[in-house]
């Protein structure tokens, strides 16, 4: 399925670095992380928990959607979402040159 140029630049998608994260309890698949993105925190449920630890995902500078519309997942209204390669079922966190500044528009 196609999707025209008008509709990709719908997509508000920006630099951000996860701040902490923790795990959920009694979810093994889903953590929660918080994740600043040049003007505002913003709450996450991020997908991977059975792959990563909650401090490995501190300090990781991700591509986050900011636009989608938020959506409570295990009692945490998560306000986004990590953009990510799928291998097998594991994410692979989409990033950028450590040089790029948090918020950074991704066009």
């Amino acid at each position: 399925m196609s999707i025209t140029y008008e509709e990709f630049k719908r997509l508000d998608m920006r630099v951000g670095v996860i701040v902490s994260a923790e795990n959920l309890e009694g979810k093994s698949k889903i953590m929660k992380a918080i994740v600043d993105i040049g003007n505002e925190m913003r709450e996450l449920v991020v997908g991977g928990a059975e792959y990563y630890k909650p401090k490995d995902m501190i300090g990781r500078k991700v591509i986050v959607l900011v636009n989608l519309e938020p959506k409570k997942i295990a009692g945490v209204v998560s306000y986004g979402m990590l953009l990510a390669a799928d291998v097998n079922g594991k994410p692979y966190w989409l990033t950028v040159d450590d040089s790029v500044p948090i918020g950074s528009k991704i066009s």
